[in-house]
C-alpha cells in the first residue's frame, strides 16, 4: 500500500507530455545593436537646426572672418521651435551649437567668439541653455552638432586645438543636461581666416583628432549620449544629403574598413550584409535646398511630394530622419516651412490611420518549435518585444493574414526584431484578389522598420514571404493600411523658347493660372504646349476627377525666356554643344576643361538686351557618377562687352555633397552681358561642367 502510494505520488508530480516541450532559447545573430541604439531608432524622427552667423551673412559657409556683432535676431524664440517640431511628431532637436566659422551659440570660457561678445541679450544669452530648457518643457530631446572644422581658430591644424575642441565637447556634454546625439560634420580642413592666417590647412581626418581619446571622453562625461559622423560613431551618415536611404539598407557597416579609408561615402546608403558593427542609418536632409535661412528660398520650400517621399525613404527604409529648419534672422522657423510640416504630418497620419491586419488570423508554415512563445500571431499584438520565429536553420518562411472580407491594402509595413541582429536578406507580398494569389512587392531588408508602398488590392488575404535570410527568421511586427488616394502635382518645364510644357501622373487633367493664383477646376485647363516667353509664376494643379482629389499646387518661376541668349565664347570645349547650358533642361549639361587647359575656366554669354540683375544660379551637372562640380566661381557683368563688373566672387559651400541649384545674390546691376568664372573645383580635375545657367531678375 506504501508503494502504490508513493507511485500514485509520482504520477501527480509528473508534468503534461505538452508541458514538458522545451523550445531552445533563441540566440542572437550577428552585431547587435546596444539599447541606446535601439532606443536611437525608436525616435524615428528628429529635427536638426541650422541657425548661427551664416543666417546673418547669407552663407552656407562662413569663412571665420565674420564679426559677432552680425549675430541679433530680433524675436528668437526656441520655444516656437520646440512647439513646432513637437506637433510634426518629430522626438528632439540636433542644434548646430558651433558650425565651420568656428561662432558658438554657448558662451563658451575658451574663446571670445560665441554669443557673449554679440548684441543679442547685451551677450548674456546663451542659445544652447534657452534650448535645452524648452526640449524638457516639450519633452523633446536635445542634440548637438561641434563642428570638428573651425575656419576662425588660428591653432587649427595643430595639437593645440585638440586640447580647445575637447574643452569645448566638455562644456556642451556637462553643461546642459542630457545630449541624446552627438554629431560631427565630416567636412574637415581647407581655406579659412585661422586668426588672420588666411591660408590652406589639410589634415589627416581619421588621425587628426584622435577619434578613439576623444570618444572616449564623450563617454566618459556622457555614456547615455550616442555619437554620429566621423571616427568609430554609433550611427552613419546615410551618403547623401537627400534623406533617402538605399532601397537595401543594412544597419551593419565594415566599419574597421572605413576607419581605414577603404570605404567610399555611397556604400553609406546600404550598409555593409558583411559588416562588423552595428552602425545604423541617420537620413539628413534640409527643407529647403540650403542649410541655413536665406530669404531667396522662401518659396523653394521642399514640396509635399518631395517629403511624403522623404518619409517613405528614410524612415520606411530602416533608417531615423534627421530633418533641417532653418531657423531665420529673427530666430524663428519660418511660416512657409512650418505650413509644409503640417501638411506633411496630415498626409502621414492619414496614411496610417487605421491599421488592418490586427484581429486577422494568422498562420505560418514554420513556427519555433511549434510554440505559442513564437507564434504568428505575436506580429500582430502591439507588443514589441513578442515575435514570430522559426526553427534554427528554417532561413525560408511564409506567414499569412486572412481577411474576413475582401480588403483593400496599399500599404505594408514590417519590423525585425532587431535586439537579436537583422537577418532578412529577401522577401516578398502576395495579396490573394479574387482567389488567385498576386505579387505586390519584391523588396531585400527589412531591419528595424521597413515601409512598403504598393498598387491598392482587394485582397481577401495577405501573405509575406520571407526567401532569404542570413539565419532563421524573427519578425515582430507586420502590419497594413488603406493610406487615402495621393495625387502627385504635375510637373512644369519651360525652355529656352518660352514653350511650357505640364505633365501629370497617370494623366489627370491639370488646371493652371499665370497669374499667381492658385488653380482650380475653374481655372485653365491645360490642352497641350504653349509658348509664354515673359516673366511669370505658373501654378498647376492635377485632379483625379473619379475620386475628385487635388495635388498639392506646383509652383514654376521663371524670368523672361532665354530665346535670345547666345553663348559668345568658352576658355574651351566644343563651344557648339555650349547651348546645353541655357537649354532650360536640367538633365543635359556641357563640361569644358581639361588637363591642357587648367583652371580657371569661363563662359561668355550675351543675354540679347539689357536686364536689371540682382544675382544668378548655378545648376551642377545632375546625371552621372562625375559631376565634375565648381566649388569656387566669379560672376561678372557687362553692358558692352568691354568694361566688366565683378559682382559675386566666393564659394558654393558643401556642393560635393549636395549638389543642388547654387544661388547667389548680389546688388541691383544693369547688364546685357555676362560672365561666369570656375575658379577651382572638387577634387583635383581641371574640367568643370554645368547643366543651367540663370539669372534673377531685378
Amino acid at each position: 500500500m506504501k508503494k502504490l502510494f508513493l507511485v500514485l505520488c509520482f504520477i501527480v508530480l509528473i508534468p503534461s507530455v505538452k508541458s514538458q516541450v522545451l523550445v531552445n532559447p533563441l540566440e542572437s545573430f550577428g552585431p547587435l545593436p546596444t539599447q541606446k541604439q535601439i532606443d536611437w531608432q525608436e525616435m524615428e524622427f528628429y529635427a536638426f537646426v541650422h541657425f548661427s552667423l551664416n543666417t546673418f551673412t547669407n552663407k552656407e559657409w562662413g569663412y571665420g572672418d565674420e564679426s559677432p556683432q552680425l549675430f541679433n535676431p530680433a524675436n528668437l524664440d526656441v520655444r516656437q521651435w520646440a512647439r513646432i517640431v513637437k506637433a510634426a511628431g518629430m522626438k528632439g532637436i540636433i542644434l548646430v551649437a558651433k558650425h565651420h566659422d568656428g561662432f558658438c551659440l554657448w558662451p563658451s570660457a575658451y574663446t571670445e567668439r560665441s554669443v557673449k561678445n554679440s548684441p543679442w541679450k547685451n551677450g548674456k544669452g546663451d542659445v544652447v541653455k534657452e534650448l535645452a530648457e524648452a526640449c524638457k518643457e516639450y519633452n523633446l530631446k536635445l542634440g548637438l552638432y561641434l563642428s570638428p572644422w573651425d575656419r576662425n581658430h588660428a591653432e587649427y591644424g595643430k595639437p593645440e586645438y585638440i586640447t580647445y575642441f575637447r574643452n569645448q565637447l566638455k562644456e556642451l556634454l556637462t553643461n546642459y543636461g542630457d545630449v541624446f546625439e552627438m554629431w560631427f560634420d565630416g567636412a574637415n580642413g581647407g581655406d579659412g581666416y585661422y586668426g588672420g592666417a588666411n591660408e590652406t590647412r589639410k589634415i589627416n581626418t581619421l588621425e587628426y583628432y584622435n577619434w578613439d581619446e576623444t570618444y572616449k571622453l564623450i563617454y566618459q562625461l556622457a555614456p547615455k549620449t550616442l555619437v554620429w559622423g566621423v571616427g568609430p560613431s554609433e550611427a552613419r551618415w546615410i551618403g547623401n544629403e537627400e534623406g533617402r536611404a538605399g532601397k537595401t539598407n543594412w544597419s551593419l557597416l565594415r566599419q574597421k574598413d572605413e576607419l581605414a579609408g577603404k570605404v567610399h561615402y555611397t556604400e553609406f546608403m546600404s550598409g555593409h550584409e558583411d559588416g562588423e558593427k552595428w552602425v545604423p542609418g541617420e537620413a539628413d536632409v534640409s527643407i529647403r535646398p540650403g542649410w541655413f535661412y536665406h530669404s531667396v528660398e522662401d518659396d523653394k520650400v521642399r514640396s509635399l511630394d518631395e517629403m511624403v517621399d522623404i518619409y517613405y525613404e528614410s524612415i520606411g527604409r530602416n533608417a531615423t530622419l534627421l530633418l533641417n529648419l532653418p531657423v531665420d534672422r529673427r530666430g524663428l522657423v519660418h511660416e512657409n516651412d512650418e505650413a509644409r510640416l503640417k501638411e506633411l504630418v496630415a498626409t502621414i497620419k492619414a496614411d496610417f490611420k487605421t491599421e488592418l491586419l490586427k484581429g486577422t488570423k494568422a498562420s505560418a508554415d514554420n513556427v519555433r518549435g511549434n510554440s505559442t512563445e513564437f507564434a504568428a500571431k505575436n506580429v500582430t499584438d502591439g507588443d514589441k518585444n513578442t515575435y514570430w520565429a522559426t526553427d534554427d536553420n528554417v532561413k525560408t518562411a511564409s506567414i499569412t493574414f486572412q481577411f474576413e472580407k475582401p480588403t483593400a491594402i496599399n500599404r505594408v509595413l514590417l519590423q525585425e526584431y532587431i535586439t537579436l541582429g537583422q537577418r532578412v536578406k529577401a522577401f516578398n507580398v502576395e495579396a490573394k484578389v479574387d482567389g488567385n494569389w498576386k505579387t505586390v512587392a519584391n523588396e531585400t531588408t527589412i531591419g528595424y522598420k521597413r515601409i512598403l508602398r504598393i498598387e491598392r488590392v482587394k485582397a481577401s488575404a495577405l501573405r509575406i514571404n520571407i526567401t532569404d535570410s542570413k539565419a532563421n527568421i524573427v519578425i515582430s511586427n507586420i502590419q497594413a493600411y488603406n493610406a487615402p488616394t495621393y495625387v502627385r502635382m504635375p510637373e512644369i518645364h519651360r525652355d529656352k523658347n518660352g514653350e511650357v510644357t505640364i505633365k501629370s501622373e497617370d494623366g489627370n487633367p491639370v488646371y493652371y493660372s499665370l497669374d499667381g493664383k492658385n488653380p482650380t477646376k475653374k481655372s485653365t485647363l491645360y490642352k497641350g504646349v504653349f509658348k509664354y516667353n515673359k516673366a511669370v509664376t505658373i501654378k498647376a494643379v492635377a485632379i483625379d476627377v473619379a475620386e475628385n482629389i487635388s495635388s498639392a499646387v506646383k509652383t514654376a518661376k521663371y524670368g523672361a525666356s532665354k530665346e535670345n541668349w547666345k553663348i559668345l565664347t568658352a576658355s574651351s570645349g566644343d563651344l557648339k554643344s555650349a547651348d546645353r547650358i541655357i537649354d532650360g533642361n536640367p538633365d543635359t549639361d556641357w563640361s569644358f576643361g581639361n588637363d591642357q587647359n587648367k583652371l580657371p575656366q569661363e563662359i561668355k554669354i550675351d543675354m540679347g538686351t539689357v536686364l536689371s540683375l540682382k544675382g544668378f544660379t548655378y545648376l551642377p551637372q545632375q546625371v552621372g557618377n562625375n559631376l565634375n562640380l565648381i566649388s569656387n566661381y566669379e560672376f561678372y557683368s557687362s553692358t558692352d562687352n568691354v568694361k566688366w563688373t565683378l559682382q559675386s566672387q566666393g564659394e558654393f559651400s558643401n556642393i560635393k555633397h549636395n549638389p543642388i541649384e547654387q544661388i547667389k545674390t548680389f546688388k541691383k546691376a544693369k547688364a546685357r552681358y555676362i560672365r561666369f568664372v570656375a575658379t577651382s573645383t572638387v577634387g583635383k580635375g581641371s574640367t568643370v561642367s554645368i547643366a543651367e545657367i540663370n539669372i534673377i531678375e531685378q
